[in-house]
């Protein structure tokens, strides 16, 4: 079995800092991308960041420049650096992990942890 595991998240204040982290663990796999989601109340849950194994990240228009994705391969954990938050970052923040288990291939999703920005 797979787990996945978020922390770090908290309250901070507008124009803040905060670093999510994320580790998979379990079973053997192989880890083909990890990233996070947001998901606002009232809203569906968004894409925030994304990072293959290989390196390549794609982000979220609304968070480019601000956050930073990066991951640990050797630990299977990757991160989220939150920087210049704003109120509208708040969020139930989701780690998920795109990893295969010999040719079975599946993600699997953390159970979130809660960012609050205050104006």
């Amino acid at each position: 079995q797979v787990r996945v595991v978020e922390s770090g998240g908290g309250l901070v204040q507008a124009g803040g800092s905060l670093r999510l982290s994320c580790v998979a663990s379990g079973t053997t796999f192989r880890v083909n991308a990890m990233g996070w989601y947001r998901q606002a109340p009232g809203k569906e849950r968004e894409l925030v960041a994304r990072i293959s194994s290989g390196g390549s990240t794609n982000y979220a228009d609304a968070v480019r420049g601000r956050f930073t994705i990066s991951r640990d391969g050797a630990e299977n954990t990757v991160y989220l650096q939150m920087n210049s938050v704003k109120p509208e970052d708040t969020a139930v923040y989701y780690c998920v992990a795109d990893l295969s288990i010999d040719l079975w291939r599946r993600n699997w999703w953390g159970q979130g942890t809660q960012v609050t920005v205050s104006s």
